[in-house]
């Protein structure tokens, strides 16, 4: 592993500049739009490569789709074998993959009777709010400050909002709606509810005000890192759900698959009516998933034509990522599922290295994680809140340590508060390797 500072990442600008003559800022995503500017040309295990040749231990994951880590074999196989035998697109009809793939989370996942298949966790959060608006009657949705939950208008909101923007803490109460892009109207902004997490008084809030068809929240939000439900607040949310009679939608597109395949739902012992997982579901291929109980469910094929909620897609359930889902689970599920005891390890190892370093260097921060995931806040507590990360981190020196530590070969994300993910590709040499790099990063970065 390099050691010093990496070279100038010449050929990743010739291409980034190419593609800015046809692609609008030259990258297809927003989110993939940051400093410095790479372009990455392979993956493999716990690597990747960039157009210069740089190697890196990869932390960032795509976002955290590659828990078995890059191209894992295993995967990679059931994906060539679908390939040449049944890889065409049919269009009418069901497949035997999907129907497979749809038993073994309903099988795995306590949250899930019955499912459907989407190609993005966007399109499923989006599927899934309709629903309940379609149940219940009614249209005002619940959302999380500091929560992302996709790119449609519903949820597009409220997530790394200045608090000079979103106003300070307030509880029973909501905060004004901060779109995250143009385009949305005002009259649906009007609709939606923004309020922090672990703050039951604001649920009962909003219900005692508006007439909500469902809350929809990340179990963790891992969009800012690694926020924890406090330990009455999923509970709760389930209880109100029932007093009030919302659909609670569980956000699962992060922590699905990477904490438990039941997810984090069967961690907390908490039944949502509605769950949504991706990402992780089949280890980097696009494929997200739309599971519940099943009389909710059912309204995808409700009798009443007037009732039916459309559901619709020409790529749901392709053939590609179906078995790639399909293999990833059983791999998952292989050796007394060996790859959930590796990456808790390793994450434990991390987790107490990183304490160590930050300690010996009398640097005030902690370390969030769970299971594989985790971050670094530059704060004396974990945060319990987006309020309370916006006021106490250090979001500067977070992401100077993050620019550093690519500098020197380690692939953290460089945007402050971005959860890091360990695949089961990652070794003790690659934890040992990293944690030496972070104490140089941390030394060589001033605050």
């Amino acid at each position: 592993m390099q050691t010093d500072v990496l070279a100038v990442h010449t050929k990743s600008s010739e291409i980034l500049n190419h593609n800015r003559r046809f692609i609008p800022g030259g990258v297809v995503s927003v989110n993939r739009a940051v400093q410095p500017e790479i372009v990455f040309i392979k993956g493999q295990g716990a690597y990747i490569w960039d157009a210069d040749g740089n190697k890196y231990i990869d932390y960032h994951a795509a976002f955290a789709p590659h828990l078995l880590g890059h191209n894992d074999p295993y995967v990679t196989e059931a994906v060539i074998s679908v390939l040449r035998r049944a890889a065409s697109l049919y269009g009418s009809g069901t497949t035997e993959l999907e129907g497979q793939l749809a038993e073994l989370m309903c099988r795995h996942i306590p949250a899930a009777e019955a499912v459907q298949f989407l190609n993005t966790g966007s399109e499923a959060t989006c599927e899934a709010i309709r629903l309940a608006r379609a149940v219940t009657g009614r249209d005002h949705v619940i959302v999380m400050q500091g929560g992302y939950n996709g790119w449609h208008d519903d949820v597009s909101c409220n997530l790394m909002t200045p608090l000079d923007v979103v106003g300070q803490r307030v509880s029973p109460g909501e905060y004004p709606y901060i779109p995250l892009s143009a385009g949305i109207p005002r009259a649906h902004q009007k609709l939606v509810h923004p309020i922090n997490f672990n703050d039951l008084e604001s649920v009962e809030y909003v219900c005692q005000r508006y007439s909500v068809a469902a809350l929809i929240t990340e179990p963790i939000l891992q969009n800012i890192g690694i926020v924890k439900p406090e330990p009455s607040y999923l509970p709760g949310l389930r209880q109100l759900a029932n007093q009030y009679g919302f659909i609670f939608i569980l956000d699962e597109v992060k922590t699905g698959f990477r904490h438990g395949l039941g997810g984090y739902a069967q961690i907390a012992n908490v039944a949502p009516d509605l769950v949504v997982v991706g990402k992780a579901m089949a280890n980097g291929y696009p494929i997200a998933a739309l599971g519940g109980k099943k009389q909710l469910m059912e309204w995808f094929v409700h009798p009443e034509p007037a009732k039916r909620v459309l559901l619709a897609g020409t790529y749901n359930a392709h053939p590609v990522p179906t078995v790639a889902a399909i293999a990833t689970i059983e791999r998952l599920l292989a050796n007394d599922k060996e790859v959930y005891r590796h990456i808790e390890a390793l994450g434990e190892e991390m987790q107490e290295g990183l304490q160590d370093i930050l300690r010996r260097l009398s640097i005030e921060a902690v370390v969030a994680r769970q299971g594989s995931a985790f971050c670094i806040y530059f704060m004396d507590h974990c945060p319990k809140d987006w309020h309370d990360l916006a006021a106490h981190h250090d979001f500067h020196y977070d992401e100077s340590v993050r620019r550093k530590l690519i500098e020197l070969g380690i692939y953290f994300f460089p945007l402050a508060t971005k959860q890091c993910s360990i695949s089961f590709a990652h070794t003790r040499h690659d934890i040992e390797a990293t944690l030496e790099q972070v104490k140089s990063a941390l030394e060589l970065t001033s605050r």
